[in-house]
């Protein structure tokens, strides 16, 4: 498979693959599904979501999260809501205008059966919801709501306030529950995966570490699932949970998995500006608050410092409309981040530093009044208000773009396996479905189909040919796999320098923010790719490692996802400077329309890059997985 990179689509009319391709679940028969093992490696909405459904079908599962609980996934940090074609409003969606919306969103950087068999199942994923109990917003007759999301004209996105990825990861916890219950699923909270165990090249287990007694496992199974979310904290900064991280998929890549458009991240325009250099994370504001939010900053630099509510309506810009007339607001994020960076950076940028936009709601409540943008966005608010002292009621909200999402991940075939047998990527730790630029509402639409809909009718076909195959932790894969883990612990240990993992990580966090960021360059990126080694040999040299191995120790838990981070970013540049184009949210400067717009060049790029390791210090070899577009015509991406 390496080399051609045989996606496995079957074949056939698009409308008919997922079809004809969802009896997998047959070939294995519910008196057997017993005797098999599976490990899933995460647990939010994806993971969570593949356990449950799993064990409900009769697999014995082991579940694995680092959190110390499945309900505190980041998952529940997903706001605006959830994408599905069920066209309430009547106002001309469908299974085909999802699925075209979505090519176009990423850019036709995705794969296009994949798409397709992710916008046909949206409509059940709302269902298995609903079902669960998940309070979606409704309209005053009781009928499900829906709103706006970027990228799209239609309204299509199920919320629960601005709650929503909190309120499906309860519903999918107590299906997860009930099977823990059932004793079918067992799960084990703040335990980290550190690497992945290939037997005769199969992917049979994980070895783990107990983030409270600093114990090391070994775990076998018949087939590994990973469902680890992304790789966004590379930036140091960014909206993700300060946990997540990319230690389990760069494990599963330096033992032979393929990493796919690792350059592809996304930078969401609606997150509350850096207030200094004490912060760690970033806060996201839902992009549904662009919706009712209209996006401007003064159309002369003198203004920046006035109040807002000092400068005349025919001195503001609302530029985001101005531009992109059609969708206005509503912009997809990729373009909504590239044009708030560009209005700062001609020195209209307000607050401090000059680093925001402003996002107003007052027409919005002159409007509607102050109860009903209360009732659709307000613990947005408070949230907002917290963090910024500031009531949006009176004043508009600053927002600026922040990393948040990463389209890369590891690759994977139509089955979601990667090029590893055995070895399954589901959720937002594969490639596979938003291309080089993923809608808004779209991440919890693929988490839950992945892990409801696609995995548990996909999996079988692999398990079908494993019967009795399951090794045991004494073979010396597991061993050799649990030396390495130890080896590296106690190197970590050992270096005892005088830095700490934090100063190493928000300097490369900078590093990329400023060449890989949301605007690159060839110069920017070569530079980054001599700079990258040199901070990893310092790191290796001088980082500073509190506390022992067989304890609580937060500090060495992050080392090794720091140290991970290190390597990793060497991977992103080079997959950012390889595709010499921009597509998306890779904006690569050379690369533009005359007005600014991202130009893609086709011919040559129209492809996924795949990323095989070559060996500590080698530089990784390159596949590509040409696209073709049979029902999506190419064309230049124009939301004006």
């Amino acid at each position: 498979m390496i080399g051609t990179l045989d996606p496995k689509i079957p074949p056939g009319p698009l409308a008919q693959k997922w079809r004809s391709h969802r009896d997998h679940s047959r070939l294995v028969s519910p008196n057997n599904r017993r005797k098999f093992d599976i490990i899933v490696v995460g647990s939010g909405l994806a993971g969570g979501s593949a356990a449950a459904t799993l064990g409900e079908l009769g697999y014995r599962v082991k579940c694995f999260c680092f959190q110390d609980s499945a309900r505190r996934a980041h998952s529940i940090a997903a706001q605006g809501g959830i994408n599905a074609a069920k066209n309430y409003q009547n106002d001309g969606d469908s299974v085909y205008r999802l699925f075209h919306d979505t090519i176009k969103g990423g850019d036709f950087r995705s794969r296009e059966a994949n798409v397709y068999r992710l916008a046909e199942i949206s409509n059940n994923i709302i269902d298995q919801c609903v079902a669960q109990g998940v309070p979606f917003a409704r309209e005053y007759g009781g009928l499900l709501a829906n709103r706006s999301f970027g990228g799209a004209q239609v309204s299509r996105t199920f919320y629960a306030r601005g709650q929503t990825g909190q309120q499906l990861l309860l519903g999918c916890y107590q299906a997860l529950c009930r099977q823990i219950a059932r004793d079918t699923v067992r799960m084990f909270p703040q335990t980290e995966m550190l690497d992945l165990v290939i037997v005769d090249g199969q992917a049979k287990g994980i070895i783990t570490r107990s983030l409270c007694s600093g114990k090391i496992d070994r775990h076998a199974a018949d087939a590994v699932v990973l469902a680890t979310g992304g790789y966004g904290n590379v930036f140091y900064l960014s909206t993700n949970a300060r946990g997540c991280n990319v230690t389990a998929t760069y494990r599963a890549y330096k033992r032979g998995a393929l990493f796919a458009n690792p350059a592809f991240t996304q930078i969401h325009p609606t997150c509350i500006p850096v207030s200094g250099e004490h912060q760690s994370k970033l806060t996201l504001m839902s992009e549904s608050l662009r919706n009712d939010g209209r996006v401007w900053v003064p159309k002369r630099k003198e203004d920046r410092d006035k109040p807002p509510g000092e400068i005349p309506e025919q001195e503001r810009d609302y530029y985001l409309e101005r531009k992109y007339p059609s969708y206005g607001n509503l912009a997809p994020r990729d373009i909504s981040s590239r044009a708030a960076k560009e209005v700062c950076d001609e020195g209209r940028g307000v607050g401090p530093g000059g680093r925001g936009v402003y996002l107003d709601f007052a027409d919005a409540i002159k409007r509607l009044g102050e109860d009903t943008i209360r009732e659709r966005y307000g613990n947005l608010f408070e949230v907002y208000e917290k963090i910024t002292g500031e009531n949006a009621y009176k004043v508009p909200m600053r927002i600026y773009p922040a990393v948040h999402y990463t389209m890369g991940g590891l690759w994977v075939d139509y089955d979601l396996m990667s090029n590893v047998p055995g070895l399954f990527v589901i959720g937002e730790a594969n490639f596979s479905d938003h291309g080089a630029n993923r809608l808004g509402a779209s991440a919890l639409m693929q988490g839950l189909a992945d892990g409801y809909f696609i995995l548990p009718n996909t999996l079988p076909n692999y398990l079908a040919s494993q019967m009795g195959k399951r090794p045991s932790p004494d073979f010396p894969e597991f061993e050799n796999a649990e030396n390495e883990v130890r080896a590296r612990i106690e190197r970590l240990l050992t270096v005892n320098g005088t830095r700490s993992l934090d100063s190493f990580h928000r300097e490369l966090g900078v590093l990329l923010w400023d060449q890989c960021g949301m605007s690159r360059h060839e110069k920017g990126l070569r530079e980054s790719l001599q700079k990258i080694p040199e901070l990893r040999e310092q790191f290796w040299r001088d980082v500073r490692v509190l506390g022992s191995d067989e304890d609580f120790n937060q500090s060495l838990e992050r080392a090794g996802r720091v140290a991970d981070f290190l390597e990793f970013a060497e991977l992103m540049c080079m997959d950012a400077l390889e595709r010499d184009e921009s597509a998306g949210a890779h904006f690569r400067e050379e690369h533009q329309t005359a007005d600014g717009e991202a130009l893609r060049d086709d011919e040559h790029h129209a492809a996924v890059f795949a990323w095989e390791f070559q060996g500590n210090g080698q530089p990784p070899n390159l596949h590509r997985e040409p696209l073709r577009f049979e029902t999506v015509h190419l064309t230049q991406r124009s939301y004006k």
